[in-house]
C-alpha cells in the first residue's frame, strides 16, 4: 500500500491558494498486478539496451565514416540522438516502476519528464520532415540536391528543429503549474504526459486544452501533412520513370524513412484521437502511448542498420574485429 499523497500549497492567488501535490503516482499498465509488472521489466530493460546500443552505434558510425557525411545520414544521426535521449527519459523510470513498484514521482520531476517527452517528440517529427524533404529533392530534383542541402543548411535545419521543439513546449510546465490538483494524484501511464496531468486538476483547464490542441495541430499535424505531400510527389516522380528497375531503386531509398514515419506517426495520431474522444483512460490509451514512446527508439536503428549498406558493413566489421 502507498502512503497518502501529500499536498503542498504552491502560491497565493487573489482567488485562493494553488494546491500542488508533493508527488504523483504512476500506475504502469492498468489491470496488471505487481508480479506481471515485475516480469515485464526484463523485456523493457532489453528494449532500452537495444535502443541505447543501436542509436549510439549509428551516431558513432556516421561520425567516423566520412562518406556518410551526407544530408540523409546527418539527419539520421540527429534522429538517433533524439531517440537516445527520449528512451533515457522514459525507459529507466518505467523499469524502476515495474521492478520495485515505486510509484511516486515528484511533481517537478514529472513536469520535467513531460516537457522532455513532448519537446523531443516535436524535434523527432521535424527531423522526419527534413528527411522526407531530403528524399523529395534527391528523387524529384537530383541535380539540385547537393546545392540545396549543403552542410550549413543541414545544420540550420537541425537547430530549427531543436528550437521549435523547445519554444512550443516550454510553456507546458508553467500552464500546468497554474492549476490546482485536489483530485486523485494517480497518473494513468508509466510516464507523465500533458493530457493526463491536466485531467487531475480541479480548476479550469481551458487554456491547457486550447494550447495543447494548437501545438499538436501546428507541429505534428503540419509535419505529417508535409511528409504525406512529399511522398505523394515522390511517388508521382517514381511512377513517371521509364525503367521499372530505376523506379524500384529510387523508391527503395525511401523504405527505411517510410518505416520510421509510420512507426512514429501512426501511434501518435491514434493516441491523439483517443485522447480527444475523452472519457476515462483505458488500456488502449496506455498501450498506444507505450508504443508511441518505446517503439521508435528500438525500431529505427534496426531498420536503418538493416537497410543501409554502409552502416551494416561497419557493424559487421566491428563484430568481426571483436571476435578475434
Amino acid at each position: 500500500m502507498q502512503k497518502p499523497q501529500l499536498l503542498i500549497p504552491a502560491m497565493a492567488t487573489p482567488n485562493g491558494t494553488l494546491v500542488h501535490p508533493a508527488y504523483f503516482l504512476l500506475v504502469g499498465i492498468p489491470g496488471l498486478g505487481p508480479d506481471t509488472h515485475f516480469w515485464l521489466a526484463f523485456p523493457l530493460c532489453l528494449m532500452y539496451a537495444l535502443a541505447t546500443l543501436g542509436n549510439l552505434a549509428i551516431i558513432l558510425i556516421i561520425r567516423v565514416e566520412r562518406r556518410l557525411h551526407e544530408p540523409m545520414y546527418l539527419f539520421l544521426a540527429m534522429l538517433s540522438t533524439i531517440d537516445l535521449v527520449l528512451s533515457s527519459a522514459t525507459m529507466p523510470r518505467m523499469a524502476s516502476l515495474f521492478l520495485t513498484g515505486t510509484q511516486e514521482i515528484k511533481f517537478n520531476v514529472c513536469l520535467a519528464q513531460m516537457f522532455l517527452i513532448h519537446a523531443l517528440s516535436a524535434m523527432e517529427s521535424a527531423v522526419l520532415l527534413a528527411m522526407a524533404f531530403d528524399r523529395f529533392v534527391a528523387i524529384c530534383h537530383p541535380l539540385h540536391h547537393a546545392s540545396v542541402l549543403t552542410g550549413p543548411t543541414v545544420a540550420k535545419i537541425g537547430l530549427a528543429a531543436l528550437a521549435r521543439g523547445f519554444v512550443f513546449f516550454f510553456p507546458l510546465p508553467f500552464i500546468l503549474k497554474r492549476l490546482s490538483y485536489c483530485r486523485t494524484r494517480t497518473v494513468t501511464h508509466s510516464f507523465c504526459l500533458h493530457q493526463d496531468i491536466m485531467k487531475l486538476s480541479c480548476t479550469d483547464t481551458t487554456v491547457n486544452v486550447v494550447y495543447g490542441l494548437f501545438i499538436i495541430l501546428s507541429v505534428m499535424g503540419v509535419d505529417s501533412l508535409l511528409v504525406s505531400l512529399s511522398y505523394i510527389l515522390i511517388l508521382r516522380a517514381v511512377l513517371e520513370l521509364s525503367s521499372r528497375g530505376a523506379a524500384l531503386k529510387a523508391f527503395n531509398t525511401c523504405i527505411s524513412h517510410l518505416c520510421a514515419v509510420l512507426v512514429f506517426y501512426v501511434p501518435l495520431i491514434g493516441l491523439s484521437v483517443v485522447h480527444r474522444l475523452g472519457g476515462p483512460t483505458s488500456l488502449l490509451h496506455v498501450v498506444m502511448a507505450n508504443i508511441y514512446l518505446l517503439l521508435p527508439p528500438v525500431v529505427n536503428p534496426i531498420v536503418y542498420g538493416a537497410k543501409t549498406k554502409e552502416i551494416r558493413s561497419r557493424v559487421f566489421h566491428m563484430f568481426s574485429q571483436g571476435g578475434r
